[in-house]
């Protein structure tokens, strides 16, 4: 044995002694703070780090830009950026790490909070790629992947259970979008309200330590400044509060309209089944769009600054169409078709392999509709309206109807800019359009594609609790099954040896034929001039419903309300299997709730 190997071995030994040592002498309540600690330092850590392999992948290519004509480059380098990273992704990562807070949501509802060691860094490799070479997504997404990571491995080393996991995973995606946006009380929102985690006494102190934390190292290195800077120069009036509420109504539908085109591209995308030619056909769509509307590019924080700063022109900067940047009408009809295109755009650059999230997506066209909204009332003589102020609302409003988390919104859009003197009208904003898209949808964008398939952890106690039930688990298969062609004297006996009370009748292949409920035949059990005459096939009933292995345990409830049944088949392709009570399914749902929920 090598002295390498002797010394790992000593080290082992040492940690595994500190695991017994902690178990006796700290609680696992408060073992939590301390890990929380940590991973809103490695958090905030791989926020930093991404941000910088982005700026200076993104600068590096662009630095030859001519903000006074269209510019080739932007045809070629959202395609490169896609390509390399589908490369990476399929010959080196291999495996599927796409839409990161879908998968964050999907490992705490189905998988026990357990994410892959891998995912601590190829995200973060994958998304700089992605989007320092143009691709119109957001970090937002790859850095709540990373940081979910780093908490539920970081757990699983110290031998947390299933339920501190969860908050660690938890404290994990706060510290990313705490450490990327300098924005600690929206980091810590964005894991209530969009990863639906309960708020309790055990989670709320991890939670903010680990957002506080990663915000603290973001500010060490990178300064003070607001993520975007924002002057608030013009007075906000109440009167202006009627236009306030239309914007909110008119970012709902917005928020409606992106939700739906993306749901459309992945579906469109979802149909290839060559790899390549997907990836073919994302790249042109991306480079095409990115050509015409260089505002596109990468996650378009630039734009955003520009508009933020009252400076209208920037928007048609490196465009075919710089010339005509002082006509009113062409720039209303070019930020439209930016807000109309950006979904297809993003969802084009995840469609072709590339590797980003919706989050600043959402914050773009949010500020887009924003500014139009002003820019137009502006020209038509309603009222005079400031763009800038506008915008910022807009930024709010967008993200709180497709994340469908208007706190977050509210905070995250103030933290970003410092703009706290807008409180009030943020607050309308985020409010209306949450209320607006809520009608039309009522899962974001992050959680329909779970719901869908009945995976998604809610923040309903009982359906939560109920997801992390599975049918396989519930199943009880002590009942003796009797055949149709036995007779009422071999059924008698059958029952003797039983201690249950329901029997299920199968033929030679174990198909499930009906039942036989002892109540319903206690009345010719004990007449023996029956015992030869009557048969099982004569006396069995066919049972209200039958509950197929796989179905989720929300169907499955939502089947024993229907038949008020207490007892249910359940068979697979027809074969029966055992059956599933309502008393084993309220034990196991104490069981889970006791063991999740206990705070």
């Amino acid at each position: 044995m090598t002295e390498i190997q002797q010394n790992s071995n000593k080290l082992k030994e040492v940690f595994f002694r500190f695991l017994i040592w902690r178990e006796k002498h700290i609680k696992e309540k408060n073992f939590v703070l301390f890990l929380a600690l940590l991973v809103g330092i490695l958090s905030g850590i791989a926020a930093l780090v991404l941000k910088f392999l982005i700026h200076t992948i993104s600068s590096a290519l662009t630095s030859t830009v001519n903000p006074e004509e269209g510019n080739y480059l932007y045809i070629l380098l959202p395609a490169i950026g896609v390509i390399i990273t589908a490369l990476y992704v399929r010959y080196i990562v291999r495996d599927d790490i796409s839409h990161g807070v879908t998968r964050v949501l999907y490992a705490i509802s189905q998988n026990k909070s357990r994410l892959k060691r891998h995912n601590i860094y190829t995200s973060v490799l994958a998304s700089s790629v992605t989007i320092g070479f143009g691709g119109s997504v957001g970090a937002e997404g790859p850095i709540v992947y990373t940081g979910a990571a780093i908490g539920s491995n970081l757990g699983r080393v110290f031998r947390m259970s299933p339920r501190i996991l969860m908050i660690l995973v938890g404290c994990g995606a706060a510290a990313g979008i705490a450490g990327i946006f300098k924005a600690p009380i929206a980091g810590m929102l964005f894991t209530l309200e969009v990863l639906m985690l309960d708020l309790t006494a055990v989670s709320v102190m991890p939670l903010l330590i680990a957002s506080i934390t990663s915000t603290t190292l973001a500010y060490v290195y990178t300064g003070y400044e607001f993520e975007f800077f924002f002057a608030q120069t013009e007075e906000f009036y109440t009167s202006r509060i009627p236009y306030v509420i239309m914007l909110g109504l008119i970012c709902g539908f917005s928020s409606l309209y992106f939700t739906r085109a993306m749901n459309m591209m992945e579906g469109f995308f979802g149909r290839f089944k060559n790899r390549w030619f997907k990836t073919v056909v994302g790249c042109i769509i991306l480079s095409g769009l990115v050509f015409i509307f260089p505002p596109l590019y990468g996650e378009g924080y630039g734009a955003i600054t520009g508009l933020l700063a009252g400076d209208t022109s920037s928007i048609v900067n490196g465009s075919l169409f710089y010339g005509d940047r002082d006509s009113f009408w062409f720039l209303a009809l070019f930020i439209g078709l930016i807000i109309l295109s950006k979904a297809f755009a993003t969802s084009s650059t995840n469609g072709a392999g590339g590797v980003g999230g919706t989050f600043a997506p959402s914050l773009y066209v949010g500020c887009m509709t924003g500014f139009l909204f002003a820019f137009m009332a502006n020209y038509l003589g309603w009222v005079e309206l400031s763009t800038k102020n506008f915008a910022l609302m807009g930024m709010a409003g967008v993200m709180s109807g497709v994340m469908h988390a208007p706190l977050m919104a509210i905070f995250l859009t103030a933290e970003l800019t410092g703009g706290y003197d807008l409180f009030l009208p943020l607050l309308i904003v985020s409010t209306i359009s949450y209320g607006t898209i809520k009608v039309f949808e009522p899962y974001s964008i992050y959680t329909m594609r779970l719901a869908k398939r009945g995976e998604l952890l809610t923040h309903g106690k009982d359906k939560a609790v109920l997801t992390l039930l599975k049918i396989d688990n519930v199943i009880e298969k002590d009942f003796l099954p009797v055949y149709p062609e036995m007779t009422l004297k071999e059924m008698v006996d059958v029952i003797a040896k039983s201690k249950r009370n329901l029997f299920p009748v199968i033929n030679e292949r174990y198909e499930l034929m009906g039942v036989v409920l002892l109540d319903e035949i206690r009345n010719i059990m004990f007449r023996p001039d029956l015992y030869r005459r009557m048969r099982v096939s004569t006396f069995m009933s066919i049972p209200p419903a039958k509950i197929e292995v796989g179905q989720s345990m929300d169907d499955v409830m939502k089947t024993f309300d229907k038949t008020g049944a207490w007892n249910l088949p359940v068979v697979e392709n027809g074969r029966y299997i055992g059956f599933v009570s309502k008393s084993k399914i309220f034990n196991s749902y104490r069981a889970v709730l006791r063991h999740y929920c206990d705070d």
